[in-house]
């Protein structure tokens, strides 16, 4: 585990809840199974210990939800702030969920991740910022910044069947539909001391993005399933244009 006191600091921030996050696991994994058949691959791959960054793809507004509940760890993720309106705001944060802001750089939130991930507990993050295809287009850097701080285990995540074909971001499947979430093989990213350069988070996403694309062709063959494909026109949340696509590094 990282030191708190390494730059940037985090033995200033509170460890974010935990009480509903463990305890209202197994009766919200037991719910969804009584709507959804969720099924479950490569549990066994998960470190079961040490500080680890689930990094999934997104397609659905029930990726999150779906993330925090069948990991085999509890898990911390980055959720955007737009969702901490309200009586779903005050459980998000109860449920030990990190309010992230997507559009500025915030840092209030790398420092609660950091400190999760250096005290050795598991996070969750979203690398494409937005729900879309879920095909990793994009890959935003803020995972490989995280797991260099920290020395992390990066574990892919690909979930398929969260929306359907054509669905809208904030659909639900059908009752009775399958979901599949395939974890896969750790990336373990050595802790790279400060000052970190931008060309070292750059070149860490690209070999982080290409460790994804394997896992997201594995979680095809495996499933014998597609994505959903691109969302309707007019249904894309903004998202920053930044981070590693196929033409490298803007």
């Amino acid at each position: 585990m990282s030191d708190h006191g390494s730059l940037p600091r985090s033995d200033r921030t509170r460890f974010p809840w935990r009480f509903m996050l463990h305890g209202l696991r197994p009766i919200s994994g037991w719910l969804i199974r009584r709507r959804y058949d969720v099924r479950l691959h490569g549990l066994d791959l998960v470190p079961a210990e040490g500080p680890v960054l689930f990094a999934a793809n997104h397609t659905g507004v029930m990726d999150g939800p779906l993330l925090a509940v069948y990991a085999p760890r509890p898990v911390h993720v980055f959720t955007k702030e737009e969702m901490f309106d309200g009586p779903l705001g005050t459980f998000l944060v109860l449920s030990g969920q990190i309010r992230l802001d997507r559009f500025n750089t915030d840092p209030r939130a790398v420092r609660q991740m950091l400190r999760v991930l250096r005290d050795g507990a598991a996070g969750g993050i979203f690398p494409e910022g937005r729900r879309g295809s879920g095909e990793l287009d994009r890959f935003h850097r803020g995972t490989a910044y995280l797991a260099m701080v920290a020395g992390a285990s990066v574990v892919p995540v690909v979930m398929i069947g969260t929306r359907e074909p054509g669905g809208r971001s904030g659909s639900l499947p059908p009752k009775g539909a399958t979901i599949d979430i395939v974890f896969g093989a750790p990336y373990t990213v050595p802790a790279v001391e400060w000052p970190r350069t931008k060309e070292q988070v750059e070149h860490t996403s690209m070999l982080l993005r290409e460790h994804l694309l394997v896992h997201l062709d594995h979680a095809k063959a495996l499933t014998g399933r597609e994505l959903p494909g691109e969302l309707p026109p007019g249904d894309l949340d903004p998202d920053p244009a930044t981070g590693v696509t196929d033409q490298g590094a803007p």
